[in-house]
């Protein structure tokens, strides 16, 4: 019997392994993607199989995949037993906002599409990349900014405290997280209150670029009382950056890093 030569169809759940497997060239093996894969711009013409952490089994097995890449932020857990006991193999990526993170994206992507060897070869290139940004990062004697990061895509607006993504970037670029440490330091998101403005005090303020949209505008964005207690109102000093680009821990990040240490001290 001839053995199936044909690549593996894959589903990819997190907009940063959609990203890699572009990176890899592997993007005709990609059936599906979650509605968090917006880049490249071909990815959002995939077929979607929804948002990472509310998968439909029914909507997955559609699209005939051998294998599901995901992180472990995708669910719910049930769903993801279902296409394995309909013999999809699923891969889960462990999220831990570090650069290892990144590299076992890599990895995972590679062996389910099958390029284990560009995915090396990609890995090598970045990790060099990765070196050199954060040597960059750690040799500036400049003043450490007070920076908040605001997750504002919904009417619900929070701030991010520690073991957060935005936390992780913001010690990345050298930065000093104003929602973070012993001083009434918190884990995960929290609602941006006055009273934690006007404590906090941050030189600048860092959001998405979606955020932002979703608020009406940067006019619209600096009209938040909240806002006016802080020093950051005073010189508008805002950094906005797209989604996944600022959140994603994908194949951007050493570039991004780069770009947002920059920004951040001429903010």
């Amino acid at each position: 019997m001839a053995q199936n030569t044909q690549p593996p169809r894959l589903v990819t759940v997190g907009g940063a392994l959609t990203e890699i497997v572009y990176a890899l060239g592997a993007e005709a093996q990609l059936v599906g993607t979650d509605t968090t894969s917006l880049y490249p711009l071909a990815a959002q013409s995939t077929a979607k199989v929804g948002y990472m952490r509310t998968l439909s089994a029914e909507g997955l097995l559609a699209l005939r995949p051998d294998s599901v890449i995901a992180t472990t932020e995708a669910g719910p857990p049930v769903v993801l037993d279902q296409l394995r006991s309909a013999g999809v193999k699923v891969a889960l990526v462990e999220s831990d906002h570090s650069w290892a993170e990144v590299q076992r994206k890599l990895q995972a992507v590679g062996r389910g599409a099958g390029r284990e060897a560009q995915a090396r070869a990609l890995q090598t290139r970045l990790d060099a990349e990765w070196t050199a940004v954060r040597k960059q990062v750690l040799q500036f004697k400049g003043r450490k900014p007070r920076v908040l990061f605001i997750l504002s895509h919904s009417a619900s607006v929070q701030v991010a405290g520690e073991k957060t993504a935005a936390d992780a970037m913001l010690r990345f670029i050298g930065a000093q997280n104003v929602m973070a440490g012993s001083n009434g330091g918190f884990s995960g998101y929290r609602p941006m209150t006055a009273e934690a403005m006007a404590a906090a005090a941050p030189d600048v303020i860092l959001t998405t670029t979606q955020g932002i949209e979703t608020q009406g505008g940067l006019d619209k964005f600096w009209q938040r009382p909240e806002l006016a207690l802080t020093p950051a109102f005073k010189t508008r000093a805002l950094v906005h950056m797209e989604a996944l680009e600022l959140l994603g821990f994908g194949p951007r990040l050493p570039a991004t890093v780069k770009l947002l240490h920059q920004k951040m001290v001429w903010a």
